[in-house]
């Protein structure tokens, strides 16, 4: 029932995100799914000012969040760094060894004590779920073909097939409540050949892209359920 609720707030987000944007009615919003499940906005008339729209929602834990860009790809995902109940941390992470990189495997078992383990272990997979959501991709992208490096989880660079993308950037936010969120920015000509119908612009000059890629990161803005709905006049929420 929670991840229901969550869900729910996720779908209220997204209607709402578009709405303050882009000025839709609510009811005007149509969001579609790409064939790897990919949410995207239906939009007969782009946005010259944002000829990329394009948004992200994660939901983990209390928290429920959304992201989005003009003109580069957006990937979030939100992570509970939540302890196990039924078994060791341990024996908890061993079963997604496989989803690492050596590198990335070897930070994490020698992060320190267990609850630092875990922490780091959710750090590594919060980026790599960013990215692959970033791209459109689904559930079946090899996660140990990523590699990240880091300082301290600044500077944060991805590694494809041993391969740095330097037209990416991400961010690792600490929320509240052992929380953390994963932003990731990156260039649409990565984008999954479904999800790259869905874009205006895929083909920049080096100073065009790197106008979007630069932009300042700004914050989260908390909200309350009720601020989601729509007010008087600007429609309803569709059903699922």
């Amino acid at each position: 029932m929670e991840d229901r609720k969550r869900a729910l707030v996720s779908r209220l987000l997204q209607y709402a995100l578009i709405h303050q944007v882009l000025g839709i009615p609510y009811n005007k919003i149509v969001i579609r799914r790409t064939a790897e499940g990919k949410p995207y906005l239906e939009c007969d008339k782009p946005n010259l000012e944002l000829p990329n729209f394009n948004f992200n929602a994660s939901h983990h834990g209390d928290f429920v969040a959304i992201a989005s860009e003009p003109v580069c790809l957006v990937g979030l995902d939100v992570v509970s760094l939540t302890i196990p109940e039924k078994e060791s941390v341990e024996e908890f992470i061993q079963s997604f060894s496989s989803y690492f990189s050596t590198l990335e495997w070897f930070n994490i078992i020698n992060a320190g004590s267990s609850r630092q383990i875990l922490s780091e272990f959710y750090r590594y997979w919060s980026v790599k779920e960013a990215f692959v959501k970033a791209i459109g991709d689904g559930v079946g992208y090899k996660l140990d073909t990523i590699e990240f490096h880091h300082k301290s989880w600044e500077n944060i660079v991805v590694k494809v097939d041993g391969k740095e993308l330097e037209d990416w950037r991400f961010w690792l936010l600490e929320l509240e409540k052992d929380h953390v969120a994963s932003i990731a920015r990156g260039h649409p000509m990565y984008a999954t050949s479904s999800y790259k119908t869905t874009l205006n612009w895929t083909k920049f000059n080096d100073e065009e892209y790197n106008l979007g890629l630069h932009l300042p990161n700004a914050r989260f803005i908390f909200r309350k359920v009720e601020d989601l709905f729509p007010s008087n006049g600007t429609g309803r929420v569709p059903p699922c």
